[in-house]
């Protein structure tokens, strides 16, 4: 009887270690199936055509699972003079390596008086300072289409942004975060997105625009197996341990 006991408390914390460690497995095969769902969604919601950019009322509805990469048209006038820089590299060619340089965020005014950062492309950084966004041209309406993006997430490792108090858009910007960028320029009812600018074909080169990276890191399969597979290790130790408690002692 003291043999089958000294079975009983390794077994139970064995049998709670492996429930653990299947139910995380399951839990990333779904969100495989999540995540390639998301990824089927959006290669053809990318592909849509244009429609127009909600208005302010429904901003509060808007969901990134939802509404990211949808094509958009907005209509408005570009306020240029707070025109934000915010680090960033771009692979300009294929295969080239990437550039340093900056996205170049303009708040788009629109006609019932909500505000959308626009993401105009990106700037090299030795062209920042030549690049001309007039602001005597606030009052020309402008037409832009791109693919609405949710806000930037700071990682681990980037900075914080450290706006300009003197300067309007200056500073050192390093997330796409509109809300943020919105606040510090004194800006109200600004929309929880942003609009990356197509391509204008014919366009001035700077900033270029149609850069918009599409993609999404699915490594959920790999980190199932591994779960499953620390559970079928977990088992054979046992397995193993047990088979030596039960041969008979040397004397």
């Amino acid at each position: 009887m003291s043999r089958f006991r000294q079975f009983v408390v390794p077994a139970l914390c064995m049998l709670v270690a492996l429930a653990i460690l299947l139910g995380l497995g399951f839990w990333q095969i779904e969100r495989l199936q999540w995540k390639e769902g998301l990824i089927a969604r959006i290669g053809t919601r990318i592909h849509d055509v244009p429609v127009a950019v909600p208005p302010a009322a429904e901003w509060g509805a808007w969901s990134a699972a939802e509404d990211e990469y949808r094509p958009v048209r907005a209509e408005g006038r570009f306020l240029n003079d707070k025109t934000v820089y915010v680090t960033a590299n771009a692979e300009l060619r294929p295969k080239a390596g990437a550039t340093l340089g900056y996205m170049v965020l303009t708040p788009l005014a629109l006609a019932d008086g909500g505000i959308v950062i626009v993401n105009r492309g990106f700037v090299p950084r030795e062209l920042r300072d030549s690049l001309r966004l007039d602001a005597a041209a606030n009052n020309d309406r402008a037409t832009v289409t791109g693919l609405m993006r949710a806000p930037q997430e700071q990682g681990w490792f980037v900075p914080d942004d450290q706006p300009s108090r003197d300067a309007p858009g200056r500073g050192d910007w390093y997330t796409r975060d509109p809300v943020r960028i919105g606040a510090s320029l004194g800006l109200d009812r600004v929309a929880p997105f942003l609009i990356d600018e197509e391509l204008v074909e014919g366009g001035p080169p700077w900033p270029r625009g149609g850069l918009t990276v599409i993609s999404f890191p699915n490594k959920h399969l790999e980190y199932a197996l591994t779960w499953f597979g620390l559970a079928a290790t977990l088992v054979a130790v046992f397995l193993i341990w047990a088979l030596r408690q039960r041969r008979p002692q040397s004397p």
